[in-house]
């Protein structure tokens, strides 16, 4: 009689290293699109698949991913500008701290404007007031 050993059931370790080599690979896919945006160059599907070494279609099947990815494209074909560097974009609370600057200093020019014309209006008062010769 042959005596048959039964295996161990390795089912979750199969499982978690296919979840590991997932995250793996997407933390990869994520690096590379961040740092094809951060130096400039254009996100297509082809450029980060070939930068995190994943297939395109792998790409194509992280929902999260293809959306990034597609919004990406589009800015960068909305508007040459919008496709500068990420490190050298102006982030919404640093424009926002360059329009109070800019409101600031607008503020402080029509005060002195304002000084200016006054100090302007009594010496031309003096002048008037001096007997001519």
């Amino acid at each position: 009689m042959v005596a048959t050993t039964m295996r161990a059931d390795n089912t979750a370790a199969l499982v978690r290293a296919a979840h590991h080599k997932h995250d793996l690979a997407l933390e990869r896919a994520t690096d590379a699109l961040r740092a094809l945006d951060r130096a400039g160059e254009p996100i297509t599907f082809h450029s980060v698949a070939n930068a995190a070494s994943v297939s395109r279609a792998w790409l194509y099947r992280q929902p999260a991913l293809r959306a990034e990815i597609d919004e990406l494209r589009q800015v960068q074909q909305r508007s040459p500008a919008s496709a500068l560097p990420l490190a050298q974009r102006a982030s919404a609370e640093s424009l926002q701290r360059r329009l109070e600057a800019s409101t600031d200093e607008i503020r402080r020019l029509h005060e002195e404007n304002a000084r200016l014309r006054d100090q302007n209006a009594r010496l031309l008062g003096e002048r008037r007031s001096l007997p001519s010769t």
